[in-house]
């Protein structure tokens, strides 16, 4: 008798975020697949990390997070958002964004529930909604622009529907919501039972002079939302693996009986670290300028080149760019391609699609040091 396991999720493999960096590394392509930084962070937060485990900030700290990183997070969002959290019994510290949006879509699902996703679409959402027995219904998103058909998401909504996923600044395709959207999505789910998870990761990288409109401005969308930030997006420290969820209490409480069990607490001197950081408010109000220079300086560079851009990202440090006058390949196969043969990693958009559809598109990250650029551009030159 041979063991054997049933798998949760049969149809996938590993992803393609893995492969694309996996390529880089064996062919020493430049990485611009990953979403991460290439640049050092902060010297003082590095300190501040350092004196924290100096002074044996080392052991478990509590299982919502420690006091001082809450109560700077309430802070902060009152500042921004004009809302008030209690620190207590509405934020969770947790070991990164993805965790939060695990952790929530389980905390709310049962067998046979449905979840509403836009597409193209982060690759963890639907595997997250599968693992709970659940079906994730997915909504496409208006090509070129990726604004939101508000039609479509209204006809998919059924008896079945307990939650709808949002995503702003959009990854992958730089689409920023409005203040329009988040009106249409109150009046969508106003006196419903419908949940929304709110992937906010990007809140701080937004560019053009537009704003990010977060759940939390909307007080009847923050009552049934469970709201996800990342630290490693905001401090470029994306291998630290820290964030944090905002939620009414009552959803908090359900939230944190899951937490409790899968990691329980998060790294502890980081936690003080972030706790102190978070009182340079310039770190985070200078990113929407910080990443505009940059993705205007990729734009620049990449204009040279027979790639077509369909629209500048708005937000998040992530460029859609079209390949059709270069190949007529599918864009995975042309991805794998391009990493071989020019020395360039990028990531295939049909993979932020739960079935493979090829619009000829590419999203290179732009969040690395210019010479990284450089040297990407310079590689991509030969396509000309």
């Amino acid at each position: 008798m041979s063991l054997s396991i049933t798998s949760k999720l049969p149809n996938i493999a590993t992803n393609i975020f893995s492969i694309m960096s996996g390529l880089a590394m064996e062919h020493k392509a430049i990485n611009l697949s990953q979403g991460f930084p290439d640049y050092p962070i902060s010297d003082t937060l590095i300190a501040l990390v350092s004196k924290a485990m100096q002074d044996g900030n080392n052991q478990y700290a509590p299982m919502i997070g420690i006091p001082a990183l809450r109560n700077a997070l309430v802070k902060k969002v009152e500042k921004l958002y004009k809302t008030s959290i209690n620190p207590d019994t509405e934020i969770t510290i947790t070991p990164g964004g993805t965790y939060a949006i695990y952790t929530a879509l389980t905390t709310i699902l049962q067998p046979l529930d449905e979840v509403i996703l836009l597409e193209p679409a982060y690759d963890s959402y639907i595997p997250n909604i599968e693992m709970n027995g659940a079906k994730a219904i997915c909504v496409p998103l208006r090509f070129p622009t990726y604004s939101i058909d508000w039609e479509l998401v209204q006809q998919a909504i059924t008896s079945k529907t307990k939650a709808i996923i949002i995503n702003t600044p959009h990854n992958p395709t730089g689409y920023v919501w409005t203040k329009s959207d988040l009106e249409q999505l109150d009046k969508l789910t106003s006196g419903t039972n419908i949940f929304i998870i709110s992937d906010e990761v990007y809140e701080h990288i937004t560019m053009d002079g537009l704003v990010h409109e977060s759940v939390l401005k909307y007080p009847s969308l923050l009552a049934r939302s469970f709201v996800i930030f990342s630290f490693g997006k905001v401090f470029h420290t994306t291998g630290w693996k820290m964030g944090y969820c905002i939620a009414p209490e009552n959803w908090m409480a359900e939230f944190r009986k899951i937490h409790q069990f899968e990691s329980f607490s998060c790294n502890t001197p980081m936690q003080v670290a972030l706790a102190e950081f978070l009182q340079h408010e310039e770190e985070y109000l200078q990113l929407p300028t910080f990443f505009q220079h940059k993705r205007d300086f990729f734009l620049d560079q990449i204009s040279a080149l027979p790639f077509t851009i369909l629209q500048p990202a708005s937000g998040s440090y992530f460029q859609l760019v079209a390949y059709d006058k270069i190949s007529d390949m599918p864009d995975k196969e042309f991805a794998i391609w391009l990493t071989k043969n020019m020395g360039v990693a990028s990531i295939p958009v049909s993979a932020f699609h739960a079935h493979t559809k090829s619009n000829n598109l590419l999203r290179f990250c732009f969040a690395k040091k210019e010479e990284t650029i450089l040297q990407a551009m310079r590689n991509l030159k030969q396509l000309c």
